[in-house]
Parts: structure tokens; C-alpha cells; sequence
């Protein structure tokens, strides 16, 4: 079992505290759901390569009734330091070592645990929007008892070039000259497809929709919603 990272920038977030204020409040449905925390949960994963703007469509999603995006990273950030595996994080990552999977798997679990509990997803209402979990086959084969995957919209650029030009011009905004590199670029997509095709393979090719990410964010949107409110409407009842 490989040590992997849930997201390329890892070492640099550390665990934090809970978000301050109280939660929403929990329906009757929410609380019942909390006390079935064992089921599986439906959910969708979203893949793109850097620069394609999955997380500008993950957080779009989750704006809309019926869905709960999750980025792992934000999960991540939630978990209490003091808890079990908050100081099993710390363990790793004050050693500067990557954490494994099973623990990674472990830490989400209990980070969405949370996010029933505390009423902001409602498993039986809301289809879960997977983003930066699973990275790696063996993430993929410890989660398949704890999510039903209904899709996978795997967001595709079949010409890459203006996508490169997209992300040059970016990181030259931010100050980023290094990241603005070609070569950096072209490497950092490359890494992603090497990656990313064993974790695909692990699914039924079926499950797969592939969405062209260029144009706008609603233009893209537009493509996710045509694709994702059928599997929807397939297994939530809508109001």
C-alpha cells in the first residue's frame, strides 16, 4: 500500500479547527441519516486534469439543492486535531511523510461522518460530489464499500493547447513564474494521466462521462447538468 497525499498540496494545510458558529439545522431525515452512517453513500467523482477547472465546477454543484460537493483538502482542514486520527495525521506529516491510504480513506470517513451529523449532508437528499478522493487504486478499493458510485464525469480537453496558454497566463497573474513554465505544465498534465487512468480503469467504463471543459464556467456547467440530472432524478426523489 502506497503512501499517497489527497491532494498535490497536502503537507502545506494542517489540520484546523471546526468552523465556528452552529450548524444548519438538522431535519428529522438528516438525523436518521446520522444514525445509519454505514450505508453507502451515492456519489459522483469528479476528474480533470490542473487547469480544467474542476473545482470551480465541484463548488458550482454544490450550490445547487440536491447535491453536496466535496473537496477533500476542505475535509481534511475540518478534522480535529486532538481526535485519534488528527494526531495519526501529525504523526505523518511532522515526519514529512505522506500518509497512507487506508489512513487517508480513514480520515475522510470521518470527516463526511461529521458532515451528516452536523446536518450539512443529507446522504438520503443529497447526491455526494466526489473531488481529490480517490487518487490511487488502492484508495478506489477500500472506498468501494462505503460510496455507490453512480458516475464519473471525467472533465477532457481534446485540444489541450489554449488550456496550457489558460494556465501560463494564470500563474504569471499570480506571481507564479516557475508554474507558468510549459514544460511545467505539460508535466503536471502528464503526471495527472499517469495517475489518474489506473484509478479510471478500477470503475466500469460505463460509469465514465467524459465532458469537454473548455469554454465557460457555465458553458461547462451546462454539459455536467445535461449528464448528471438524469442520474439524479434515477435515485433521489425530487420535491
Amino acid at each position: 500500500m502506497g503512501p499517497v497525499q489527497c491532494e498535490h498540496d497536502l503537507p502545506a494545510f494542517a489540520i484546523g479547527r471546526r468552523p465556528v458558529g452552529p450548524g444548519p439545522t438538522r431535519s428529522a431525515s438528516a438525523r436518521g441519516t446520522a444514525d445509519a452512517v454505514s450505508e453507502a453513500f451515492k456519489s459522483v467523482m469528479l476528474f480533470g486534469a490542473p487547469g480544467v477547472g474542476k473545482g470551480t465546477q465541484g463548488k458550482i454543484l454544490g450550490a445547487i439543492p440536491g447535491f453536496y460537493h466535496t473537496a477533500c483538502g476542505d475535509l481534511f482542514r475540518s478534522i480535529d486535531r486532538e481526535s485519534e486520527l488528527g494526531r495519526v495525521f501529525a504523526q505523518y506529516s511532522s515526519r514529512g511523510e505522506l500518509v497512507p491510504d487506508d489512513v487517508t480513506v480513514r480520515m475522510w470517513r470521518s470527516a463526511i461522518g461529521d458532515r451528516v451529523r452536523d446536518g450539512f449532508y443529507t446522504p438520503d437528499r443529497d447526491l455526494l460530489i466526489l473531488d481529490g478522493i480517490p487518487r490511487t487504486v488502492e484508495q478506489a478499493g477500500i472506498m468501494d464499500g462505503l460510496i455507490e458510485v453512480l458516475a464519473i464525469v471525467h472533465l477532457v480537453c481534446p485540444n489541450p493547447e489554449p488550456m496550457f496558454e489558460r494556465m501560463r497566463l494564470r500563474a504569471l497573474k499570480e506571481n507564479r513564474a516557475d508554474d507558468a513554465d510549459p514544460d511545467v505544465i505539460r508535466n503536471r498534465w502528464s503526471v495527472y494521466e499517469r495517475e489518474t487512468a489506473p484509478v479510471l480503469e478500477h470503475y466500469d467504463r460505463g460509469l465514465i462521462l467524459e465532458i469537454d471543459a473548455l469554454g465557460t464556467p457555465a458553458q461547462v456547467l451546462r454539459r455536467v447538468l445535461e449528464k448528471l440530472e438524469p442520474v439524479h432524478s434515477a435515485h433521489f426523489d425530487v420535491d
